[in-house]
């Protein structure tokens, strides 16, 4: 897989990066697979606004996702790689021998025609599900379980990989791509290998329309707003902030602050915390 720049004949080209897209092999999703799925464009069940800066955007259709891997030890081959527009990975479609058909994340290296198969006893191969306690120690998984049986929630953006650092008793310690280090389950399935599409990190949108396509509408700093409007509004010329730290329209603390709860239940399977990430390098806004 590799990405495309264009010659700057509009100012959209100029800046504007895109995977080639040759991966993937059919336009068309599965029909079987695929729902409607009615878009909230930020509003609650009375039509109010409660998440700004959505609406809009190109019609889509749900694709269902296979995250559980529950067809134990059934093998299916690898049909088609598709693209699905509620997500930065791709879809491999499966084809099980017993006729049953099914999306699941597509790993980075598999390709149309392999087999792939999930089960308690099943072959080291990229693309496999399988219990935390059957895979080898130092190895990248991805969509992984939370809770048996749930199916996988962690680790499935693409590119990402989670590497499992070491197995004591009925936990297996699984470092995050975050670089968080927790404790999951052993009886918790996996898939092995990363997920693909991995360069979708260096693509550029290259102009405002094409974040209006993915349903997203115009930010406005608060800094360019009057003190009615915002926190951070007002003053003369470029005025600073005039607070200790940046904050929301509704004055609560921005960019940077802590949000998990100091007492959650689920504090003591983390053994290291992730590394946190400075403003600047996350690339931070005004609110």
């Amino acid at each position: 897989m590799a990405i495309r720049t264009f010659r700057p004949y509009t100012p959209g080209t100029r800046t504007r990066v895109v995977t080639d897209f040759n991966e993937v092999t059919e336009r068309k999703p599965e029909r079987s697979l695929v729902v409607s799925k009615h878009r909230l464009k930020g509003r609650n069940n009375r039509g109010v606004i409660t998440c700004r800066h959505r609406g809009g955007g190109h019609k889509r259709q749900y694709r269902l996702v296979d995250f559980r891997r529950n067809k134990y030890d059934v093998p299916a081959k690898v049909a088609a790689i598709h693209y699905d527009p509620h997500r930065n990975a791709r879809l491999a479609l499966l084809f099980y021998k017993d006729g049953e058909k099914r999306y699941i994340l597509a790993p980075a290296g598999v390709s149309v025609g392999q087999e792939v198969i999930s089960g308690p006893r099943v072959p080291f191969e990229t693309g496999n599900a399988m219990p935390l306690s059957a895979i080898p120690l130092g190895s990248s998984v991805h969509c992984i379980e939370l809770y048996p049986g749930r199916g996988g929630q962690m680790v499935r953006s693409a590119g990402a990989s989670a590497q499992v650092m070491a197995k004591e008793g009925e936990y297996v310690a699984l470092k995050l791509p975050s670089t968080e280090v927790r404790l999951i389950r052993c009886e918790c399935y996996a898939t092995l290998g990363e997920v693909g599409n991995s360069e979708i990190r260096n693509t550029s949108l290259g102009k405002a329309g094409r974040k209006r396509w993915l349903g997203r509408r115009p930010q406005v700093r608060g800094s360019v707003m009057n003190p009615c409007d915002h926190p951070h509004g007002g003053g003369e010329g470029r005025a600073p902030v005039g607070r200790a730290g940046p904050v929301t329209p509704w004055g609560k603390p921005a960019l940077g602050l802590k949000t998990r709860k100091r007492n959650k239940p689920s504090n003591r399977f983390v053994l290291r915390k992730r590394r946190r990430v400075s403003k600047r390098s996350r690339g931070g806004r005004d609110s």
